[in-house]
């Protein structure tokens, strides 16, 4: 049902770096794809997200970006990164693999993929190479106490430079309410996704810094974007019930704020009962989720390229 590439990336500063591209196509040959880009402590597994596009005729890809997932090697550290445009090698060349095939690209991306999505698609734009973005609860913003917020912007070099990991501590109350071990209703690989997360390090956490003023100082993105963001934003230490129906990773009147810093065309929505992850928040809020999105790609991706395609042939028969 699936099929995986492995992309070979030039070594970084731990060495030897992959990236994974897992494929699902249509039943039908199709011109139209969607590229998925995980989060942080995160892989695709998300086999029903893929399901859906595929029964609409648009096959499906994922990335694993390096150092999560399939794509982790033994001497790597989980998740790190100097700059989220470390990741733009592999994003460029499962983009060339996808548009040999395709005509229509719409990169879908949750969390930390969901920052470095528009960071790409702005370095891109006027080349065509995507048709719109899907941000599912994008990581534009710390959601931390004000001094945390100051210590982390304050993060220079030499600090912003080493592997070690900070003393933050570790909560499972998403992992819990996700998993189906715990409270939740998902199966996945605890080794790729662990409850508690990974640990952060002052090189990541700095590169995310940067990456978020990057996009607060306003990006230029030159296609439709949808940003989809949970209605309630709740934070615990410990788990309760209602972690179950809200957001406990980030703060999603953040994530509003600064939706119209990423370009002109940002349509934003707000999901009742969603949780971080929306595509695995319970079935009402799930199913309103996939609605919104068939509704907006219907919309701007469709009907915009039929428009273009009509534009094209109509320049073809001009005299």
């Amino acid at each position: 049902m699936y099929e995986i590439t492995v992309l070979p990336m030039p070594d970084d500063f731990e060495g030897e770096v992959v990236a994974t591209l897992v494929s699902r196509r249509a039943e039908t040959p199709s011109r139209r794809a969607v590229l998925y880009l995980h989060g942080f402590t995160d892989y695709f597994f998300q086999d029903h997200l893929a399901e859906h596009y595929v029964q609409r005729g648009i096959d499906f890809y994922a990335l694993d970006l390096r150092k999560y997932g399939r794509s982790l090697l033994p001497h790597q550290t989980r998740g790190l990164a100097r700059s989220v445009t470390e990741y733009f090698p592999e994003i460029d060349e499962a983009v060339r693999v996808i548009r040999r095939d395709h005509d229509e690209l719409t990169v879908n991306a949750h969390s930390t993929g969901g920052l470095i999505a528009p960071l790409w698609a702005d370095r891109v734009r006027g080349r065509g190479l995507v048709q719109g973005l899907v941000l599912n609860s994008p990581f534009f913003d710390l959601n931390v106490s004000t001094p945390l917020r100051l210590a982390a912007d304050l993060l220079k070099t030499p600090l912003s430079y080493t592997r070690r990991a900070l003393p933050l501590g570790s909560s499972n109350v998403y992992g819990r309410s996700l998993h189906r071990s715990e409270q939740g209703e998902w199966d996945y690989d605890l080794e790729l996704k662990p409850l508690g997360g990974f640990s952060v390090h002052a090189m990541w956490l700095a590169a995310i810094r940067r990456a978020q003023r990057r996009l607060h100082a306003g990006l230029s993105v030159d296609v439709p974007v949808l940003v989809l963001a949970s209605a309630t934003g709740l934070r615990v230490r410990d788990f309760v019930p209602e972690a179950r129906s809200a957001d406990v990773v980030l703060d999603p009147r953040q994530i509003a704020r600064w939706s119209t810093a990423i370009g002109p065309h940002v349509t934003c929505v707000r999901i009742p009962d969603g949780v971080h992850d929306l595509v695995l928040s319970a079935e009402p809020a799930r199913k309103q989720v996939f609605s919104e999105l068939d509704r907006w790609m219907n919309t701007y991706i469709r009907q915009g390229a039929t428009q273009g395609l009509q534009a094209h042939q109509g320049n073809e028969n001009s005299p």
